[in-house]
Parts: C-alpha cells; sequence; structure tokens
C-alpha cells in the first residue's frame, strides 16, 4: 500500500518563509511525478507545483518566483520551499505522487501565514 507521509507546514508572519516534505513508500523512480496542492476554505483545490521524474518542473502562475519545488528520484521524496509568503498562501497543503496513471495523496498539512 502506497503511503505519503509530509511534514513542515505551521504558523508564519508575512514575509516568511516554510518548507514541506513528502516521501512515499515504494521502489526508487516508481513515480511519475510528485506534486504539491493547496486547498484554501471555500475554495477549490488548486496545483501548486509539479516536479516530474525526468526533473521538469511547473509552478501555479500565484506562487511562480515564491516557492520552489525538488525532490529525489531514488528515495521518492518531494520537497517545496516557500518565500515570501503571504496571507493568500494560507491552506491545506498536500502531496500527490502519480504512480502508473494512479493518484496518491497524503494526508494534508496546514500552513497559516498571518500577523
Amino acid at each position: 500500500q502506497v503511503q505519503l507521509v509530509e511534514s513542515g507546514g505551521g504558523l508564519v508572519q508575512p514575509g516568511g518563509s516554510l518548507t514541506l516534505f513528502c516521501a512515499a513508500s515504494g521502489r526508487s523512480g516508481d513515480y511519475s511525478s510528485m506534486s504539491w496542492y493547496r486547498q484554501a476554505p471555500g475554495k477549490q483545490r488548486e496545483l501548486v507545483a509539479r516536479r516530474y521524474m525526468i526533473g521538469d518542473t511547473h509552478y501555479s502562475d500565484s506562487v511562480k518566483g515564491r516557492f520552489t519545488i525538488s525532490g529525489d528520484n531514488i528515495k521518492n521524496t518531494v520537497k517545496l520551499q516557500m518565500n515570501n509568503l503571504k496571507p493568500d498562501d494560507t491552506a491545506i497543503y498536500t502531496c500527490n505522487a502519480i504512480r502508473y496513471g494512479t493518484d496518491f495523496w497524503g494526508q494534508g498539512t496546514q500552513v497559516t501565514v498571518s500577523s
């Protein structure tokens, strides 16, 4: 059974930084991509950043230039470095991994940006 274990998140002031980390179970290189999604209260879940196994990355327009996604294919891990955080970044952030066309999800971690 696939498990995604997330860590990081918490409360930070506007302009601050946080790092989210996700590790997926399974064999090295099992996942074609690993991503972070977020969902704020009353809003739909949105893709924040995606890292493909070949190394390509994709970011939502709202986080470009502020967030950086990186990962390790051998360890099946992905990290999201979030800088210059804004109150609008407040949401539950959830790790996603795709293996053989199937989506797997973590439990989610709360990120709150507030003074």
